[in-house]
């Protein structure tokens, strides 16, 4: 998501994704358009004797949308604070809460994989909602009648909080409790294996939700729905993916120094294409006098006209800037690395930055499959192939 910082709460950075400019004022549209329907309802429901004509009259329902949708939103930012002021306290750093389209996220650096931390973090959200619900209520009691605009904006508020902690508690892993449901299958059986079942159970709700979307012409609900199984996945592939590469470094997947091909930085890009075509790689360490200086893929060679390829050499459109990692990372790290980079490959130094390996994504997800199959790790039988 792209995003932009607009302050910060007990340290955390509160972001506004680009989605959320175009929501918000969509949010303050539907509730001032639905004023009197939802007054209507409050009254009916709730004996909350609001007057309807002074709730409809001018501009006063897109400022009573404003104020509920700005409200709303607010009550999300809580709602995350909550989570995160939780995983604060067992020490795991929050990176930002962001808003955006679907609601608020808070980005925690790393899971828990203790269930009962786990249990109260995701718990934490859903109970500042209902408090921020009651008090809303309560303040909708203390407003006096003749301010029927204040007493809307909160009696809306307290209903949408509380509507929202129950929402998040439905268990749609990743949501609150999707992941109350994890830790609760955490008890008694392996976190990987625990994951698994609740992004099942996750990937199960979100295709019901969005059948009802569909059906009832919800855009919001199908666009959650599809927002949870996406994640429900994702998260689940991560956390197996650290569960088989567990006390797996670098060193037993990469592509050693002996075995690794490398090309000369004062060859042509011909010769290049030439060596990729016969050995079938993408990506070649490029060395002078047996040093590292940088890294060619078949994307900087492209970029060279056909008939010029024997006038350009590697060093003219080889990459010096170079993403390393040490041969006794964790190979998870190195899978993290990648993405957060976006590169298929990463050169392995040691301390004196000197090259001893390649380790490839198809390295990595080539270990992943034999793990999987053999359910073990066996790293003198594993040899990685660079690409």
């Amino acid at each position: 998501m792209r995003s932009f910082r607009i302050g910060s709460l007990f340290g955390i950075p509160i972001k506004l994704d680009l989605t959320f400019l175009l929501v918000l004022p969509l949010f303050a549209y539907l509730i001032g358009d639905r004023v009197a329907a939802v007054a209507d309802l409050m009254n009916q429901v709730f004996g909350a004797g609001l007057p309807i004509d002074p709730l409809t009259t001018g501009a006063t329902p897109w400022v009573i949308g404003s104020a509920a949708a700005i409200g709303l939103f607010a009550g999300v930012v809580l709602h995350e604070l909550g989570h995160s002021l939780v995983a604060m306290r067992y020490g795991y750093p929050i990176d930002s809460i962001t808003l955006w389209i679907f609601g608020g996220i808070a980005s925690l650096s790393e899971m828990p994989e203790d269930w009962k931390q786990e249990l109260q973090i995701a718990i934490a959200g859903p109970i500042v909602s209902v408090l921020v619900g009651v008090a809303s209520a309560i303040a909708f009691v203390v407003v006096p009648a003749g301010y029927p605009a204040p007493r809307f904006v909160v009696g809306y508020l307290a209903l949408m909080n509380l509507s929202l902690a129950v929402f998040n508690m439905l268990p749609g892993f990743p949501m609150d409790g999707g992941r109350v449901l994890r830790a609760l299958l955490a008890r008694r059986r392996p976190y990987a294996r625990a994951t698994q079942i609740a992004a099942e159970v996750g990937k199960l709700f979100a295709l019901l939700l969005g059948l009802f979307g569909l059906f009832t012409f919800q855009i919001l609900l199908i666009g959650i729905a599809f927002f949870v199984y996406i994640g429900a996945s994702s998260e689940a592939q991560q956390v197996v993916m650290k569960a088989a590469f567990q006390n797996v470094t670098v060193r037993d997947i990469m592509t050693p120094w002996e075995r690794l091909n490398t090309i000369e930085r004062d060859e042509s890009v011909a010769t290049l294409i030439q060596r990729m075509f016969q050995e079938r790689h993408t990506g070649y360490p490029v060395l002078e006098n047996g040093a590292l200086v940088g890294l060619v893929t078949l994307e900087d060679a492209r970029s060279v006209p056909s008939v010029e390829r024997d006038a350009y050499l590697v060093e003219e459109i080889m990459t010096t800037d170079l993403v390393t990692i040490g041969p006794d990372a964790d190979a998870m790290e190195a899978l993290q690395t990648m993405q957060e980079e976006g590169v298929g490959r990463l050169l392995v130094t040691d301390h004196h930055n000197e090259l001893v390996g390649l380790i490839s994504r198809t390295d990595l997800m080539t270990a992943f499959n034999i793990i999987q199959e053999s359910g073990s790790a066996n790293p003198a039988s594993r040899a990685g192939t660079a690409d």
